[in-house]
């Protein structure tokens, strides 16, 4: 096992483990446990990416203000790597989200500030530009930050098709579309024939019907549609009942021994649903 200089240094190579119990008809099933990463999901990498640009760019500068709007996990992303690093962090999130994440977010020291959940992402995000104009802080940006993107397209990408080269679908639930669309240049890159299927709430059918509403699926189906967003670049995009994603949740850690949120458990029940 190596030796890290400190916890930044850990973010990435997570396993792959195969479903044995709940795919009905032997498909091979497959997911990426994310929560290996210290902030606890896959957030970490984009995260990282986005603030070592903004480091390298100059717009970043040391004992900065870094302002994001988020459901929770890029939040507690950028709280961890803004402790390591020194940089103030505010948090700007709707109170509709999980108070594990808001405890999470100021165990980092973090500060958090609530919007109307009615108002969904997009009410955070102008709170989050607005506190940032304010205070001279630096919005990382994650749902117009092409690095957002990038860190899938030579991180996490590249790592599933050295894990298992001959995977078919990869279905990933999208909030910020940069796990979506940054595996797919990945793929894409490799020239692998793997497809990118991207998963929204059924309650909030934003891509497949043009349609947004309230949901249960924490973490994905913004009721606006990203800039990093690139619809070329999946095979399809389905949808999944908030029911349904918590069910398989639940099932995931009782079934399977692996625990994760429910955002994951959309995309494994569309998975296991493609299998079929």
């Amino acid at each position: 096992m190596a030796v890290f200089n400190d916890i930044i240094e850990t973010i990435g190579e997570t396993p792959i483990v195969h479903l044995n119990k709940l795919p009905s008809n032997g498909s091979n099933v497959y997911v990426k446990i994310e929560r290996g990463n210290p902030g606890g999901s896959i957030k970490d990498r984009a995260v990282l990416s986005m603030i070592e640009d903004a480091e390298a760019r100059g717009v970043l500068k040391k004992g900065g203000t870094i302002v994001e709007p988020t459901s929770g996990n890029t939040g507690i992303a950028i709280a961890m790597i803004a402790a390591v690093r020194g940089y103030k962090a505010v948090i700007v999130m709707p109170d509709s989200m999980s108070m594990e994440r808001r405890q999470a977010i100021s165990a980092y020291g973090a500060e958090i500030v609530l919007t109307p959940g009615s108002g969904g992402m997009g009410a955070a995000v102008e709170k989050a530009n607005q506190i940032a104009e304010e205070t001279g802080g630096w919005v990382c940006g994650q749902f117009d930050n092409p690095m957002n993107a990038v860190a899938h397209r030579v991180g996490t990408g590249r790592e599933i098709l050295r894990d298992l080269p001959d995977v078919d679908y990869v279905f990933s639930g999208f909030g910020t579309a940069g796990t979506a669309c940054g595996l797919a240049m990945a793929f894409k890159d490799a020239g692998s024939k793997a497809k990118v299927i991207g998963v929204e709430p059924a309650e909030s059918p934003l891509v497949t019907e043009g349609t947004a509403g309230p949901h249960k699926i924490q973490g994905i189906g913004a009721n606006f549609i990203p800039k990093i967003f690139d619809r070329s670049l999946l095979y399809d995009v389905v949808t999944v009942k908030g029911d349904d994603a918590i069910k398989t949740t639940v099932e995931m850690a009782r079934k399977e021994g692996i625990f994760c949120g429910i955002s994951s458990g959309a995309a494994v029940c569309a998975a296991l649903k493609k299998a079929e």
